[in-house]
């Protein structure tokens, strides 16, 4: 059994980068790499070190000596409780250049790729109110801030938030988010408001008991609101009261559903959604593809940028009408179908079978004919058998979740030969291992780093791979 590290503070180190997931970098003496959290480029900190890795450190902020020049006041009166939007200090030009090295930094070191066009990060014109779904939890036990933790303050309290990171059982309660566009914020504060009139019980996790559970808001820029709200108790006396008074003081909302969940987790999909007001659906736009989002549909969560995102893909792509494209990790088809108009064909594969039905509602919404859907695993489905059923890809477009792609997944591909790849990737560094690995037979030609998601660490990347000639 190995000595028990000793826990050693390290006075005056300069934060000078920000790595992938949002840790903050510092160095030693030696030059062993620090990683702390909730600080920011340019601060002077005295570092707890309580863990020790191959390679780098883990270490706590004991004291900040020196605030960074470049730091900002922070619009959110919740930051650096709620965990969420964890660089609003920082300028956004300084976000971008950050994110532009967390991806350079992957593919180059860890993938070990030769890139022959590294553009500049897209960045999202809007760096706030840019989602259109957000999840809100109701608890009877509220997050205590560090100061709150040292009175004599009560955590007992009806709340309606956001989880905080590592407290599965208290909610941190929001009065403003800057992530939704309104009404997503009135329409949170009058629901916890009619709650507590009604005298209704707001739900206790650990004793899997209480009335309110969960609740969701979408929002589209056609300007449709949907509500979903998730309750512990079938009683449907209770749900109309709620549900018509929440109507009444909100005449924005276009539809509202509600699922009872007696279950310990709060998993939806399982669960039947009841249809209580108004449109089944809420209308939004890709580019000239309407997508029917429903209660439970996958969807980007930011549409505009999303459109951006696409933009670049089809830029990528260079379609003439003639190819035959596969779209791998599909979800519910919006890369496809946004570029079904112009290829010959577009195969989907995707594991979720409800987002393969939202996927083939939505084709034939559309009038889309070129498009077919497959649900299932992509690593069983993908095969040389599968390819001469529906004919070798000319382009294959592949947006995987955090994880990247099977090992299986690679082997395909690299058996396919398609003349081109376009991978889309939420994590650089699962993308650089992937690459890695394709260009035994591929050059990487192009890569696009796009800002999805303002104020947070989370970074998509698009990357262009050519067959060897």
């Amino acid at each position: 059994m190995g000595r028990k590290f000793k826990k050693k503070l390290i006075e005056n180190l300069t934060i000078v980068d920000i790595a992938d997931r949002g840790k903050y970098v510092a160095k030693n003496e030696e030059g062993q790499v620090v990683f702390v959290e909730d600080v920011a480029p340019g601060d002077v900190v005295d570092v707890l070190v309580y863990k020790k890795r191959k390679g780098y450190l883990l270490g706590s902020v004991k004291e900040i000596k020196k605030y960074s020049e470049d730091r900002v006041k922070p619009f959110c009166e919740h930051f650096g409780t709620c965990g969420g939007c964890k660089f609003q200090h920082i300028p956004y030009a300084k976000q971008l250049e950050f994110k532009q090295n967390i991806v350079d930094n992957a593919l180059r070191r860890i993938g070990k790729v030769e890139i022959e066009e590294f553009r500049d990060i897209l960045p999202c014109e809007e760096t706030s109110f840019y989602r259109n779904k957000l999840e809100f939890s109701f608890s009877n036990k509220r997050w205590l801030t560090y100061e709150e933790l040292n009175s004599d303050i009560s955590n007992v309290e009806d709340v309606l938030g956001f989880h905080r990171a590592g407290a599965f059982d208290k909610i941190l309660n929001i009065n403003k988010c800057h992530l939704q566009p309104e009404p997503s914020n009135s329409l949170r504060n009058s629901f916890k408001e009619i709650a507590l009139e009604q005298g209704l019980t707001f739900y206790d996790v650990r004793k899997n008991t209480g009335f309110l559970r969960n609740m969701i808001v979408r929002t589209s820029t056609t300007g449709e609101v949907m509500l979903v709200l998730s309750v512990g108790e079938n009683d449907q006396e209770k749900i109309d009261a709620l549900l018509n008074t929440v109507l009444e003081r909100n005449p924005s909302l276009t539809c509202v559903y509600f699922t009872v969940n007696k279950k310990v987790n709060d998993s939806w999909f399982d669960l039947e959604m009841n249809h209580f007001f108004g449109k089944k659906t809420i209308e939004e736009f890709l580019g000239n593809v309407k997508f029917e989002i429903g209660p439970k549909s996958f969807f980007q969560t930011n549409t505009k940028q999303a459109i951006r995102l696409f933009d670049v893909v089809k830029e990528f792509a260079k379609l003439s009408g003639e190819e035959n494209v596969y779209d791998l990790y599909t979800g519910l088809g919006s890369i496809g179908l946004y570029l079904a108009e112009n290829c010959k064909q577009v195969v989907g594969i995707e594991e979720i079978e409800a987002a393969i039905e939202d996927a083939k509602a939505n084709s034939d919404r559309n009038s889309i004919t070129n498009s077919v859907f497959y649900a299932g695993d992509v690593k069983d489905i993908l095969t040389t058998e599968f390819s001469e059923k529906h004919g070798k890809p000319d382009v294959v477009i592949t947006d995987p979740p955090r994880a990247g792609m099977h090992p299986k997944v690679v082997e395909m591909l690299l058996e396919l030969e398609a003349p081109k790849i376009v991978y889309v990737s939420c994590k650089p560094s699962t993308q650089a291992r992937d690459l890695n690995l394709l260009k035994e037979k591929y050059d990487i030609k192009k890569v696009q780093a796009v800002d999805m998601f303002p104020q947070t660490p989370h970074i998509e990347t698009v990357a262009l791979l050519e067959l060897k000639k």
